[in-house]
């Protein structure tokens, strides 16, 4: 790390001192001290909860501390809006996206920027340019409503870049990247920060955060636990300081010995696949699209972004169409299907847990109580006339057990939850329908080292109970550690299926890209 020595005795552009946020008597930071130098990429780690985002939320100008003190470049501030902040020179990048939804990606890049007089070949030119700088393909035409998760975080990244900001933050910024996007990303991250530009690295990945890191701060229940070299840790290390104990170093292992170990019973052929899909096209992005999946078997789906394993999960459940003429067929216990809306889907017996749990996961101004139960009612099985409270209040306290969900008031929406509590209120969400077939599309993703084990043994369990899953995931370890088989997806087709016991994760990407 040369350039983390080249900093150490510079005056820092960033300083938070003695910084607090309480929500609701609730102390979400609580007297954190921190600071950013120029040139340093400083990753902030800890788990959900533990006060990051709340942190890089205060410093972007989007919410006010409650006490404590914030200078930029020696000079003490107080940005009443994230507008405020980017004019100073600190740009977000959230891990929820802020863009436009209804706007181009170019206009997107514009916000902030314009002109008295808008000349769109002028923004667009402007902005094509920006995503070749960055090695980012993604059409500056496109509407951010038509983009996957993926692309609308590049979209994210590109506008911070654009703003010339001498500080920014990247909020997980590779949750929803390839490996092969992240390796691009951290050429740009080394990139700026030669440039003299100070990186706050938000990430559950410690791995990645310890590769890109010159410094690192552990957050702990709003605390501060540590701040120092990233040289001077490892994983293990790291996980200790974060969750106060000692978790296995195996936790993405494919088998873990004790009471959570699971087995891998070899599936028989013999028996009937519970889901058949045969030749399925969907425009340009699926083509011929074939795979089975058995009961009591996990099948991973790895790919690129656009290789068609998101689409592919959306046509199963309803949420898109198969082209009319020449789609395919796709079979449930041998009986063909064809969903128009997902609520049909989920009538049979088929869930699909989405990656963007903002977009279209939960309903964000209610309780976690009240989404886990209306997904609970969502199924036939659980249909009632009333609401019964109590039956709601039972069947939330069995999920939030079940998946160790933070919830220290349950009277606060969910959007003011963490993001991996979040994601597992969506995860909680979609099980409590008892499904026959689960889809699961990054169901780790914005989710902190202690949980990611909960939702493992929650993913195997539902194979031991007979239930036919399907995990998409861009996270190789990820795959590997859950799944019996392994599908690798790739310019829309299935290009591959591997046994859980040959994969590895050079034979996966090889044949996700070659």
């Amino acid at each position: 790390m040369m350039e983390a020595t080249k900093t150490e005795h510079v005056a820092p552009i960033l300083q938070v001192v003695r910084g607090s946020k309480v929500y609701g008597g609730v102390h979400a930071l609580d007297g954190v001290d921190f600071d950013l130098r120029p040139g340093e990429i400083h990753g902030l780690l800890g788990e959900n909860g533990a006060g990051k985002s709340t942190l890089c939320k205060a410093i972007a100008g989007a919410i006010e501390l409650s006490s404590g003190d914030y200078f930029l470049a020696g000079q003490r501030v107080s940005f009443a809006s994230p507008g405020e902040a980017l004019k100073a020179g600190i740009a977000m990048v959230y891990q929820e996206t802020s863009l436009v939804p209804s706007m181009t990606v170019a206009q997107n890049l514009e916000l902030g920027m314009e002109r008295f007089f808008t000349v769109f070949r002028r923004i667009n030119i402007a902005a094509q340019q920006s995503q070749q700088a960055l090695n980012f393909n993604v059409d500056p035409l496109a509407l951010v409503e038509t983009l996957g998760t993926a692309k609308r975080q590049m979209v994210e990244i590109a506008r911070a870049v654009r703003h010339n900001a001498r500080v920014i933050i990247f909020d997980e910024p590779t949750a929803s990247l390839t490996p092969e996007e992240i390796q691009h990303l951290f050429h740009l991250l080394r990139s700026l920060r030669s440039q003299g530009v100070g990186i706050i690295f938000i990430s559950h990945a410690i791995e990645e955060a310890l590769n890109i890191a010159d410094r690192i701060t552990v957050l702990r229940d709003g605390k501060l636990i540590r701040t120092g070299p990233a040289t001077d840790l490892d994983r293990a290390q790291v996980v200790r300081l974060m969750v106060g104990r000692d978790i296995s170093a195996t936790y993405y292992a494919s088998h873990v010995s004790g009471a959570d170990a699971w087995a891998r019973p070899p599936i028989s052929r013999e028996r009937r696949p519970v889901l058949v899909v045969e030749n399925v096209t969907m425009g340009s992005v699926v083509k011929n699209m074939s795979f089975s999946v058995y009961a009591g078997e996990v099948v991973g789906v790895a790919g690129l972004v656009g290789s068609g394993r998101t689409e592919i999960a959306h046509v199963i459940c309803g949420a898109r169409k198969r082209n009319f003429l020449r789609g395919g067929l796709i079979y449930l216990n041998g009986h063909p299907v064809r969903y128009r809306v997902p609520r049909q889907a989920i009538k049979d017996g088929i869930v699909y847990i989405t990656e963007d749990r903002k977009l279209d996961g939960f309903f964000e101004t209610m309780t976690a109580d009240d989404n886990i139960y209306l997904g609970y009612l969502a199924s036939t099985k659980h249909r009632r006339r009333l609401y019964s409270l109590k039956e709601r209040r039972s069947v939330a306290d069995r999920w939030i057990g079940s998946l160790a969900i933070s919830a220290l008031k349950r009277t606060l929406r969910i959007i003011e939850y963490s993001g991996g509590n979040q994601q597992k209120v969506v995860v909680a969400k979609s099980l409590a329908q008892e499904p026959t077939v689960v889809i699961f599309d990054e169901p780790t993703r914005g989710v902190d080292v202690g949980a990611i084990p909960q939702i493992n043994a929650a993913i195997r369990s539902l194979a031991a109970q007979g239930k036919a899953v399907v995990v998409i995931s861009s996270y190789l370890p990820e795959i590997l550690a859950v799944s019996d088989r392994i599908l690798v997806a790739r310019g829309g087709r299935i290009v591959e299926d591997i046994p859980a016991s040959a994969a590895t994760e050079e034979k996966i990407m090889y044949a996700a890209i070659h």
